[in-house]
């Protein structure tokens, strides 16, 4: 008989800034090589802050290679589907673990109390609200309930010999996988601007839930790191360049 593990159930996105090189000196230099040619290169270890009106001025006049000079390399823990929603960004580069080559780890996504779970209205202009604690107590047994047997098949499948690439076929998308994603900061902010929902944002944006608990850590470390490119991404819409 096959032992099933102890299965652990989320409803957290995990995300860390593993690298990266990137600062709002390197939008500075990349733009006045226009100008100034090689003596751009002065500008590498310019002071930011006393050219915060040059990135405002690129960032509102969508001028957007400087920002490409860039680079930062994220590590996400996310259910697969998340993954699925992400490289529809073909502007990051992406590694994934592969259930071809490890077993993997029964870690399964279960909505929070707080997920809105009733969809209404055609696409484009769907409405959420949030639910009965019926609608969460189903959601939560059955999804449990599912993602128990499905990783018990999965193992059953490898006890007896049949390779992972095979056997991971029963696992569902609310799985948990990693990877690294590498962007630069102009790919960055046209990811951002369709997957979190801001009021100051020009344009609406409708992600889901789940990939935009994902961009707004990512957010918050990019902020750190280019507070002049964030502000002016918001001054003037969270529109990407």
């Amino acid at each position: 008989m096959t032992t099933v593990p102890d299965i652990t159930f989320r409803s957290n996105m995990a995300v860390e800034l593993v690298k990266h090189a990137a600062s709002d000196a390197d939008v500075i230099w990349a733009a006045r090589v226009s100008t100034k040619g090689e003596q751009s290169l002065a500008d590498v270890n310019a002071d930011a802050e006393r050219s915060a009106g040059l990135i405002n001025f690129l960032m509102r006049d969508r001028h957007g290679t400087p920002f490409e000079h860039s680079s930062m390399t994220f590590y996400v823990n996310a259910p697969i589907f998340v993954f699925r929603e992400f490289m529809r960004h073909r502007t990051f580069s992406y590694n994934e673990e592969s259930g071809r080559y490890r077993k993997l780890d029964p870690v399964f996504y279960v909505p929070g109390n707080d997920r809105k779970l009733v969809q209404s209205g055609k696409p484009g202009a769907y409405t959420f609200t949030s639910g009965s604690p019926e609608q969460h107590a189903l959601v939560t047994k059955t999804i449990e309930s599912s993602c128990r047997q499905s990783y018990e098949s999965y193992l059953e499948m490898l006890e007896a010999g049949v390779a992972r690439e095979v056997a991971r076929s029963v696992l569902p998308v609310g799985l948990y996988s990693s990877m690294y994603a590498t962007c630069n900061a102009r790919a960055l902010m046209n990811f951002l601007s369709l997957r979190v929902t801001h009021p100051d944002s020009a344009f609406p944006s409708f992600p889901q839930r789940e990939i935009e608990m994902v961009a707004e850590q990512m957010e918050t470390l990019w902020a750190r790191l280019m507070p002049l490119t964030h502000a002016a991404f918001e001054r003037n819409g969270r529109v990407c360049p």
